[in-house]
């Protein structure tokens, strides 16, 4: 237990925010960036700072951070939105200030969704970590009182114990979505049956019999504009990474432009509306840079 406390990695993975921040520093230390990090609304918000613009390239620095945080695996935490600027003293409300004016603050922001591992990756991290942690020397205080045959059997019997454990989880996992699976299975079928047409004969019941008051279809809940709009800036920010021609370029404008309608048509009600509001007018302008992007294709 002591060795898990102090295994930054192992934290991190338990996701604490501190431990991510001191993993991403060192990661990203030899490149000039300094990073921090709050966990707000259920979004990781983090801010990467450098001396000189052109160490936040944002495809590379994106595409190196989600690679950390996914190796990583930090639980409970699926949305990270990355803000980068160039360095300036330390602030403690550099959150509040970047909500504020983010056009003043930052010189770009994204965020990402990081892919969960399944069970089965899960579990291989567990193993990962457990051998690690086994092939560790754990000299006892007195040799005498504990042999070193005793603390290897003692080791290889936990290690057994959780192993079945984790077979144990799996199979029953198995076994349960197998069983859920048979059940749908057969509600659909009962459900087809009881829609298939009457036969010839059901015809000559009486008309009474035949007629029925149709149901009101059940209407379909529209999209979170929110949520839209997020959707379509992760695809123009894929799209804009390949793009060459001035066609694509416009069609990545076009995109930034509805994500920005989209966020303007946030109700004030909304949990998010401020931040809808804020980022209305950052989709805004990376569509002004796509248009001008266009532009310089066709020369």
């Amino acid at each position: 237990m002591v060795e898990r406390i102090n295994d930054i990695s192992w934290q991190a993975h338990q996701g604490s925010v501190a431990a991510i921040i001191q993993v991403l520093n060192e990661k990203l230390g030899s490149s000039g960036i300094r990073t921090r990090a709050i966990f707000d609304n259920g979004v990781l918000q983090l801010l990467c700072e450098a001396r000189t613009g052109d160490k936040l390239e944002q495809s590379t620095l994106v595409k190196q951070i989600q690679q950390i945080l996914e190796s990583i695996a930090p639980r409970n935490i699926h949305r990270v939105n990355i803000n980068s600027r160039i360095v300036r003293e330390q602030q403690l409300l550099w959150l509040e200030e970047i909500n504020r004016n983010p056009e003043n603050q930052l010189l770009w922001s994204q965020e990402i969704i990081l892919e969960q591992p399944n069970i089965f990756q899960q579990i291989t991290i567990y193993f990962q970590r457990r051998k690690t942690e086994l092939g560790k020397p754990n000299f006892p205080k007195s040799l005498s009182s504990h042999p070193i045959g005793i603390i290897n059997n003692k080791q290889n019997n936990s290690f057994r114990g959780q192993m079945l454990i984790s077979l144990s989880i799996c199979l029953f996992l198995l076994i349960l979505t197998w069983a859920i699976y048979a059940f749908l299975n057969t509600k659909l079928k009962n459900s087809v049956i009881s829609e298939t047409p009457r036969s010839a004969n059901t015809k000559q019941e009486k008309p009474q019999d035949q007629t029925f008051t149709p149901t009101q279809s059940a209407s379909i809940p529209e999209e979170d504009p929110f949520a839209a709009a997020v959707r379509i800036a992760n695809q123009a920010t894929t799209t804009g990474k390949i793009a060459k021609t001035s066609t694509q370029w416009l069609e990545i404008a076009a995109n930034w432009q509805r994500a920005s309608d989209l966020m303007n048509k946030v109700p004030l009600s909304h949990g998010r509306y401020k931040e809808a509001q804020l980022r209305a007018k950052l989709y805004q302008q990376y569509s002004k840079v796509a248009q001008k992007e266009a532009q310089k294709s066709k020369s």
